[in-house]
């Protein structure tokens, strides 16, 4: 089976809107400091590329939960596969991730994350996709919201490829 990409958003769409939440994440931190957690694989590029436009001061950590396998779909299963190097007891975190979907895995993960005790715990994903929501999840920074398509790129990936497009697109199953 081949596959094909279509843009549904172009890098300078992604960056405007980065560059944005950046913004409204260091006014709403003025003065603290913000503790980002990434949420591996898929956040990483956008974690990076946010962290580059808070001017609050910014650390980092980075933590690997599975719902998918090489599926287009989540299992439902999630798994901690790379938990938090730091504590996180009295820092404001944010969680970044790449795309909210059925909500599970982040419902399960703000859910063990508020019992370590941080000052805060926020949500901030790239893209949303409200359709496919099965358990509710707020989400306090929310890039786009998109459509119940498969996508790829700017970390997300179908069968570990198509992480490093510098867009969004849909991936179109041919036979």
């Amino acid at each position: 089976m081949a596959e094909k990409i279509r843009v549904m958003l172009s890098e300078e769409e992604v960056d405007a809107k980065i560059k944005e939440i950046g913004e409204q994440i260091s006014r709403d931190y003025a003065g603290k400091q913000v503790h980002l957690v990434c949420v591996l694989k898929g956040g990483s590029f956008f974690m990076c590329e946010l962290a580059k436009r808070i001017t609050v001061p910014v650390s980092l950590d980075f933590m690997s939960v599975s719902s998918y396998g090489s599926e287009t779909k989540s299992s439902g299963v999630v798994k901690i596969v790379k938990d938090l190097d730091e504590p996180l007891k009295g820092k404001d975190v944010i969680v970044i991730e790449d795309i909210v979907d059925s909500g599970r895995t982040l419902s399960y993960l703000m859910e063990m994350l508020k019992d370590r005790g941080p000052a805060s715990l926020r949500l901030c994903t790239l893209l949303d996709k409200p359709d496919r929501r099965v358990v509710d999840v707020h989400v306090d920074y929310t890039g786009f919201q998109i459509p119940d398509e498969f996508v790829v790129g700017y970390g997300l990936d179908y069968d570990q490829k198509y992480r490093n497009l510098p867009y969004i697109g849909v991936v179109e199953l041919n036979a």
